[in-house]
């Protein structure tokens, strides 16, 4: 098969595996992911009719610039995990700066509002949770539903806003009861007497 053929194919396979992913996590599909993953795989093609190359490496190559906001988000995660939330928050500003989609904005702001309340800033946390936990649009998936709630609870615990701690934190063990953000939820409403 001809190279330019096989990154076609390469990338066509690529672009409906992850989104096939995202759709069956119930997070939508990306449209700017479909579009980027179309014109990289149309240029590759391209460049593979001229200078034909391995179609591991275009594989590489879609990768990293299709995500590349998750994986700066992910930089963000594991810097954070390290106890340096004034890094992470570089990490994350850059990644909502790399054209991010709407799931990949929400995604950032998710993380940047928990290295904020790392931080004491839980104010300016809750003000970039709240839109996202009540957005009726967005499809965050139980996943990161379940750390929005999480993480908007303990902002509002910190801000004073208990009854809206209580809530924030019931709904992040109804989203996703067996994960960490539950553990934490359930661990919070302990402290205060609250419900589950």
């Amino acid at each position: 098969m001809h190279p330019s053929l096989l990154v076609l194919l390469v990338g066509f396979l690529y672009i409906l595996g992850f989104n096939g992913l995202s759709y069956l996590r119930h997070q939508g599909l990306s449209t700017r992911f479909i579009v980027e993953g179309l014109l990289i795989t149309g240029a590759g093609a391209l460049l593979a009719l001229v200078l034909p190359f391995h179609p591991l490496i275009f594989l590489l190559v879609l990768y990293l610039i299709t995500t590349r906001v998750r994986l700066m988000i992910d930089l963000g995660n594991s810097v954070a995990a390290r106890g340096q939330p004034e890094r992470a928050l570089r990490f994350y500003d850059l990644a909502l700066r790399l054209g991010a989609d709407l799931h990949s904005r929400q995604v950032a702001g998710i993380n940047r509002a928990a290295a904020l309340i790392q931080m004491g800033r839980a104010e300016e946390a809750y003000q970039i949770l709240r839109p996202i936990v009540t957005n009726p649009e967005a499809r965050l998936g139980d996943k990161y539903r379940a750390a929005a709630c999480y993480n908007l609870g303990l902002a509002c615990q910190r801000t004073g806003r208990e009854a809206e701690a209580i809530q924030r934190f019931n709904e992040a063990i109804d989203c996703l009861p067996s994960s960490i953000y539950a553990y934490g939820a359930r661990q919070a409403l302990k402290k205060k007497g609250g419900q589950k």
